[in-house]
């Protein structure tokens, strides 16, 4: 029964049925017909298994952007249908399966290819379906408002899924898309930031400890110091140590001064190799955190500890 009818609005009664067949909601205290002529959303039909369902199903697979043609496009026929026809329907069925494949817009062109390229760059990098959807319709509404015009397709492909992962809160570096695509890190970076202010595509900064889990499962650190560090990452937000610094170098830095702290000790190049900065860049943030932080104590707790 719909949720939004919960009680007789005549009688005030909870007592109500609710009639399938004749779509209607009837008080069984007062008798009112509180709905009618209520449209039944569920199938017609009954299936005994999967095989009988499939047959009688008349909806295809949902919309998506990850296709050209957003995956509402059809087949001509099946390779099971060749063995009813004659000589010359099968010739026509070669030819009506050829006129199909060919594209004939520009834009579907483009976008069957970068699309293709897309897949492949999310499949590198194992981003989720959501942020591969929201990559490819960001993609296509660059190219329909002619954005991509004087780019190359890579670029504007790597910009998108960019995009999409700072929206959907997936931690990917600039460095780790232009690895995937083969493009220079200034260049998806400049792609980003134009695709989307012209596309009015609003994004957050990213925030240091989404890169956490990452960087401590690379490394192999506990989830002491995972915790440790995001605490660290807080405390520096607080005394405003993180704005003007990149995210992924202060993410770094605190999970080596929490791995330090909890005893799990990791070189600084082996933590800006995980990070893809530089060691200089890690030891900045790290006597940052120290000096403003007081962490230095800490971390000669723990040395005084394995001494004993």
């Amino acid at each position: 029964m719909p949720e939004a009818v919960k009680k007789c609005p005549e009688c005030g009664g909870a007592s109500l049925s609710w009639n399938r067949d004749r779509g209607e909601i009837i008080c069984r205290d007062c008798g009112l017909v509180i709905e009618e002529k209520m449209v039944d959303f569920s199938q017609e039909w009954r299936e005994f298994d999967s095989e009988e369902g499939e047959k009688r199903r008349r909806s295809g697979a949902p919309m998506t952007y990850t296709q050209y043609d957003q995956g509402l496009g059809t087949e001509v026929g099946q390779k099971a249908d060749l063995l009813k026809l004659g000589g010359k329907d099968r010739n026509k069925f070669f030819r009506l399966r050829k006129w199909q494949y060919r594209i004939s817009t520009a834009i579907e062109r483009n976008l069957k290819l970068a699309l293709a390229e897309l897949k492949r760059v999310s499949s590198y990098l194992k981003l989720p379906k959501s942020v591969e959807e929201e990559s490819a319709k960001i993609y296509t509404l660059a190219v329909q408002r002619g954005l991509v015009r004087g780019r190359s397709m890579e670029s504007v492909v790597a910009g998108a899924l960019y995009a999409a992962c700072r929206r959907h809160d997936v931690p990917r570096t600039l460095d780790e898309l232009s690895e995937a695509s083969g493009i220079e890190k200034k260049e998806v970076g400049r792609t980003y930031r134009f695709v989307t202010r012209e596309l009015g595509i609003t994004i957050l900064p990213s925030n240091p400890a989404d890169y956490i889990a990452r960087f401590a499962s690379a490394l192999k650190l506990s989830a002491e110091t995972q915790s440790k560090s995001i605490e660290i990452l807080e405390s520096a937000q607080k005394a405003e140590l993180t704005s003007g610094r990149g995210p992924t170098g202060i993410a770094a830095a605190a999970l080596y001064v929490s791995a330090l702290i909890h005893g799990e000790k990791r070189t600084q190049r082996e933590v800006a190799d995980v990070a893809g900065v530089t060691e200089v860049t890690i030891r900045n943030r790290y006597k940052e955190l120290l000096d403003e932080l007081d962490l230095e104590d800490e971390i000669k707790k723990t040395k005084k500890k394995k001494k004993r």
